[in-house]
Parts: C-alpha cells; structure tokens; sequence
C-alpha cells in the first residue's frame, strides 16, 4: 500500500510512504531539512508501521505544535 500525504505546519511539501504486510519498506519527503529526513526514512524503513507512529508521533520542531516526523507519523496512520 502507498499513502501520499501533504504535511500540515512544516517545511516538508509531500511524503510518499510505502508498506507491505504492516512493514515499511520506503519513506520519500520533499522539502524540508534535506539531511534529518533522509536519516528518520532510512531508519524506518523495515520497521512495523506502528512501532514507527509510536517513535515519531508528538515529536515537535522548535515553538511549533508539530514536525516533519510527527507529520510522518500521521502519513503511516493512513496505512492502519
């Protein structure tokens, strides 16, 4: 399954997530800090999709309410 998301109060523009069987298998994010989204998708990758909400989601970016990985999270959500 892919799930095509549009972050909400971040840099990032899109996130495309892929999963099989409850497994994520890719993570591509445009936008954003270029570097740090990179590393969170490669670090996610074969991880169980709900493991990785658990990790990303409520984690916020300086005064904001949310971040790019917490947006993440709500992306994979679509994939439960």
């Amino acid at each position: 399954m892919v799930v095509t998301y549009k972050p909400k109060g971040v840099c990032s523009r899109l996130m495309r997530v892929t999963a099989e069987d409850g497994i994520i298998k890719s993570v591509e994010v445009v936008g954003g800090c270029d570097g740090n989204l990179q590393g969170i998708s490669r670090l996610v990758v074969d991880m169980p999709v709900q493991e990785a909400i658990s990790r990303l989601e409520g984690i916020r970016c300086g005064g904001k309410p949310t971040s790019c990985p917490d947006q993440l999270a709500q992306a994979m959500k679509q994939l439960t």
